[in-house]
C-alpha cells in the first residue's frame, strides 16, 4: 500500500491489549507519512508481560517491537508539551489511543490533561478532530459508562476492542486486525487489512 495519508497521533497506555497497538503501528507505518507516538510507563510493562518484548524508553528501538524499521514513527516524551500534538495549530488526520485504560479515559472525559497524551486528546476534542479510544476493560462499572458517554458527547469515538470472528481469523494477529481495521476505517483510511463484510459475494455476483 502506497503512503497516502499525512499524520497520525497514537497513544499507548498500560491497559491490557498491547497487540492492538503493535498491529496498528505495523499497518499505519505503511499508510501515514508521519506517526507521533506517545507511550505511558505502564505501556512498556504490559508489552513485556504480554508479548515478551522489552523496550528501552531511553534508547527506544521500534523495530524490536514491530519486527521492522519505521523511521516515520516518532516517539515523543510524554512529559514534554513542546511537541506538535499538544497544540491546536498542529493539523493531523486523527488520534487513536490503543489500548486505552479506563484511567486515561476518565481523565480525558473530565478535562484532566496531566501528560502529553491526555493533552493531545483534549486538543482533538476542542479542535473537533477525530479521536478514537479503544478500551479493552471488562466489565464496565457505572462510572466507566458515564465517562464513555461524556467522551462520546464531546465528539470522541469509542471503539471497544471486540474482535470480529466472521472472517474466520487464523491467528491472534488477524483477530487483532479486525479491531485495528475498523479504527483506521473510522479515520477515513481506505485499506484492505480485513475484507469488507459480504464484499467478496458482491464482487462474484458482478
Amino acid at each position: 500500500m502506497s503512503i497516502k495519508y499525512k499524520k497520525l497521533v497514537v497513544g499507548v497506555t498500560g491497559a491490557s491489549g498491547a497487540i492492538y497497538a503493535q498491529r496498528l503501528l505495523l499497518h499505519s507505518k505503511e499508510i501515514f507519512n508521519e506517526i507521533f507516538l506517545m507511550m505511558s510507563r505502564q505501556a512498556y510493562q504490559v508489552i513485556e508481560t504480554e508479548q515478551g518484548i522489552r523496550l528501552d524508553k531511553e534508547h527506544f528501538e521500534i523495530s524490536r517491537w514491530l519486527g521492522s524499521s519505521a523511521p516515520n514513527i516518532h516517539l515523543l516524551d510524554d512529559n514534554n508539551y513542546f511537541t506538535p500534538p499538544a497544540s491546536g495549530s498542529f493539523r493531523h488526520d486523527g488520534m487513536i489511543i490503543v489500548p486505552c485504560s479506563m484511567g486515561t479515559a476518565g481523565r480525558i472525559a473530565n478535562g484532566i490533561s496531566n501528560d502529553l497524551l491526555t493533552r493531545s486528546a483534549d486538543v482533538c476534542l476542542k479542535e473537533q478532530r477525530k479521536l478514537i479510544l479503544i478500551p479493552r476493560e471488562m466489565p464496565w462499572n457505572v462510572m466507566m459508562l458515564q465517562n464513555m458517554t461524556k467522551l462520546a458527547q464531546s465528539g470522541a469515538t469509542i471503539l471497544p476492542a471486540s474482535p470480529a470472528w466472521y472472517h474466520k481469523p487464523e491467528n491472534f494477529n488477524e483477530l487483532a486486525d479486525t479491531v485495528v481495521s475498523r479504527a483506521l476505517q473510522l479515520l477515513g483510511v481506505d485499506h484492505n487489512i480485513t475484507p469488507q463484510w459480504m464484499q467478496e459475494e458482491v464482487n462474484h455476483g458482478k
